[in-house]
């Protein structure tokens, strides 16, 4: 690793967990065992969603959409922590520390805004049900999710472009495990108030107006699924409802915590903890969240495991 902070050198170095070397064994089994598990899950729903013609809702679409950013997401920076976990070298070019920013920011992002426009989807099917079709209609949804995806890589690439351009004075050793805006700030060798001002801005825009669409969208839910008069209806209701309300506490608390907060409060091991959850705990979690707690999922992964046993 010393070679790498040499004048040849123009790339960073990941610390990441290497001031507890004791850890790097339990995280890298850990870690690879979710990320696994992450593959598998948020593959199998993606697979659902197309092979069961229940499963071809706006519902299904959305989440279909949020497997296949959570596979993104969690591969962005995975395989490369598990590299570096297992190896003394923890470094990464220029290019790559960009393209990663880039990439994992622009997901996380569009997961922010994907969610708030689900928690629509849910508010037009309980609130609006002789509605529904007409207001979630297959090219709505295709541009709500098409305009999620845009803003949220419009966002990233603002804020890479701002974030490369600060001065760094030759300082390159990053206290995280992958390139990410709060500690890339960190190695600035210039007052940065600007640019934590226009971080925390855009985490307010991207992070709080989902929060107060979904918010607004689950008060009028709750009004809603209280009038209805079947306590089956109710808990359908409810546990579709249920799933995406757990996701959206766990992914928005630890976004919030990792952007919104001062920097000279910002803790790089509590941030380097926070962090994994959110890109990598949470879209191994989503599957299972949505998979235990609804039927039709659960009757679509039978059908499909009946159909290729009986095919044998």
């Amino acid at each position: 690793m010393e070679q790498k902070n040499g004048s040849s050198f123009t790339g960073f170095i990941l610390l990441g967990f290497s001031d507890r070397p004791q850890l790097e064994l339990i995280l890298f089994v850990v870690l690879l065992i979710i990320y696994l598990f992450t593959l598998l899950g948020n593959t199998t729903i993606i697979a659902l969603s197309h092979l069961d013609p229940h499963l071809q809702t706006p519902m299904y679409f959305f989440l279909s959409n949020l497997s296949f950013l959570d596979l993104c997401y969690t591969t962005s920076t995975v395989p490369q922590l598990l590299v570096h976990l297992r190896r003394a070298d923890k470094s990464i070019s220029f290019g790559g520390c960009v393209a990663q920013l880039f990439i994992s920011l622009g997901l996380g992002c569009t997961e922010c805004i994907l969610l708030g426009v689900m928690a629509f989807d849910r508010y037009a099917a309980i609130c609006r049900p002789l509605h529904y079709t007409v207001v979630m209609h297959p090219r709505l949804c295709a541009l709500m999710a098409s305009a999620s995806w845009f803003i949220g890589f419009a966002n990233s690439l603002l804020q890479t472009v701002l974030n490369f351009l600060v001065p760094r004075c030759g300082r390159n050793k990053i206290d995280h495990f992958f390139c990410e805006v709060p500690p890339l700030l960190k190695l600035a060798c210039v007052d940065t108030t600007a640019n934590e001002s226009e971080l925390f801005f855009l985490g307010v825009v991207i992070l709080l107006i989902p929060v107060a669409i979904i918010t607004f969208s689950y008060a009028r839910i709750v009004r809603a699924v209280l009038r209805i008069k079947s306590s089956a209806g109710q808990r359908k209701a409810f546990g579709t409802c249920g799933s995406h309300i757990t996701v959206v506490s766990l992914f928005y608390g630890t976004a919030i915590y990792a952007y919104l907060q001062p920097s000279n409060n910002y803790s790089q091991d509590q941030g380097k903890f926070v962090s994994l959850f959110y890109t990598i705990v949470t879209p191994m979690v989503n599957p299972v969240i949505y998979t235990l707690r609804n039927k039709d999922v659960t009757g679509a992964m039978k059908k499909v495991l009946c159909r290729d046993h009986d095919s044998r």
